[in-house]
């Protein structure tokens, strides 16, 4: 007899309100209590705050909530600066102090690298702290007209598709608050509304950028609409019509000045969101590396130069290798325009099975690594069998820096210095940086 796949009916949530006292915040900084044994995730919740919540997802091993009330609040709890946080999604933290914030992600990487990377014995450094507002230097800007004709402009709300209206946002420079709410009537006032997909509003240090995406190819009335408010806010503008190319419209190639160096980009490349704490970062890292001279230095996940041209600047020669071809060609124009000839970048895919190219046959003195947060683990062995002796390795996720840094240990490597950057205040992620020496 057949027997065919019956799929098993879901569980029915439960619905009731539930009473959880919050015991200690997870790495994201959601508050977690604790129910039928098991752990409950209630994001907006404090330690030593008694919540009532109610269920929103439950697993065989963990359950989610939403906050419904605070029956005893946390001391250091404070009241959101910003009136759309409950219903925005970019920020997470809002509700705590920024010193607790920082607290917060200090514990949370120590605790990582603890446990995953067996390591108790390194001291976590000062590191990058700056300005918890006014910090962001780029955005994106969701686009939606509704049935009736009304253009909403802002940013994603929480686990959810809808779009928050926003009109200032208190984490973005103050040049951007001002570019976004000039760009509103403009916008508003184009003949193809409909088409509008979003806008990326980013900082450089030579004015302000407003990269716009549609749908369709615009209209002309709209195009000169478009190019005229540039000209008359002197904000650079590109947009990126249907499947075609990004194109300048109006103003000189966007550049930010780092470390004595000037390194030029475009709108969709990958810069950090945070102007004065990737120049703090930037510094720490060339001292944990103690440059010299003599040096021959490896530079992974290079992007556009970041680290690689200042680094140029101290040693005797600097390798940067980056997946995307078009970030490799920026970072070869950037190391032109700074007038450096010791720097070399490759392209190759850092996260394939096997790492070849001419690039990987030269004896490095020094590395670093700044990965994306699914982290390094396709380098990590040709990293730790190198003749290194100082490797800084940069992370937006403590979890897989703390992962790939058992690849190091394991080879002979100790942890020496570690590092936490508060790189995005007000929101549960954080940098990190780590330095480790034969």
């Amino acid at each position: 007899m057949a027997r065919f796949f019956k799929p098993q009916k879901k569980k029915n949530v439960e619905q009731k309100h539930q009473l959880l006292a919050i015991q200690r915040l997870d790495h994201h900084g959601d508050g977690v209590g604790y129910w039928q044994k098991k752990p409950v995730f209630v994001p907006g919740t404090l330690p030593g705050e008694q919540a009532l919540v109610q269920l929103t997802e439950q697993k065989r091993q963990y359950a989610r909530a939403k906050l419904i009330k605070l029956d005893q609040r946390a001391e250091t709890r404070i009241e959101p600066a910003c009136p759309l946080y409950q219903q925005c999604g970019g920020c997470s933290l809002q509700h705590l102090s920024h010193s607790g914030q920082v607290a917060h992600k200090r514990a949370v990487l120590t605790e990582l690298i603890e446990k995953f990377a067996g390591d108790e014995t390194v001291e976590l450094s000062d590191g990058a702290i700056d300005s918890p507002w006014q910090y962001r230097r780029r955005a994106r800007i969701s686009l939606k007209v509704d049935n009736k004709g009304a253009l909403t402009m802002g940013f994603r709300a929480r686990q959810s598709n809808a779009i928050v209206d926003v009109g200032h946002c208190p984490v973005l420079s103050e040049p951007l608050n001002q570019l976004l709410a000039s760009l509103r009537p403009c916008l508003d006032g184009l003949r193809g509304r409909r088409i509008l997909g979003h806008v990326d509003l980013i900082e450089a240090d030579n004015g302000c950028i407003a990269s716009l995406r549609t749908t369709k190819a615009l209209h002309p009335e709209d195009r000169q609409a478009l190019q005229a408010w540039a000209e008359l806010t002197g904000c650079m503008l590109y947009w990126q019509q249907a499947d075609g190319p990004l194109e300048r419209v109006v103003g000189e190639p966007p550049y930010y000045e780092s470390q004595q160096t000037r390194l030029y980009f475009q709108p969709g490349d990958f810069i950090q969101v945070n102007a004065a704490v990737n120049q703090q970062m930037v510094a720490q890292a060339l001292n944990w590396l103690e440059l010299a001279s003599t040096d021959v230095v490896l530079d992974l996940f290079c992007g556009l130069g970041n680290f690689s041209i200042p680094m140029a600047k101290q040693a005797k020669t600097v390798i940067g290798v980056e997946g995307v071809e078009a970030m490799v060609s920026q970072a070869q124009d950037n190391a032109k325009a700074n007038q450096v000839s010791n720097a070399q970048f490759y392209q190759a895919d850092l996260n394939g099975e096997t790492l070849n190219g001419d690039w990987t046959q030269h004896a490095f003195d020094k590395i670093l690594l700044d990965p994306a947060r699914a982290g390094a683990a396709g380098v990590m062995d040709f990293v730790a069998q190198s003749s290194a002796t100082h490797i800084v390795y940069v992370s937006c996720n403590p979890a897989t820096l703390a992962r790939d840094s058992r690849v190091l240990l394991a080879q002979g490597y100790q942890l020496t210095r570690l590092s936490m950057l508060d790189m995005f205040p007000q929101t549960g992620h954080l940098e990190s940086m780590a330095l480790f020496r034969r």
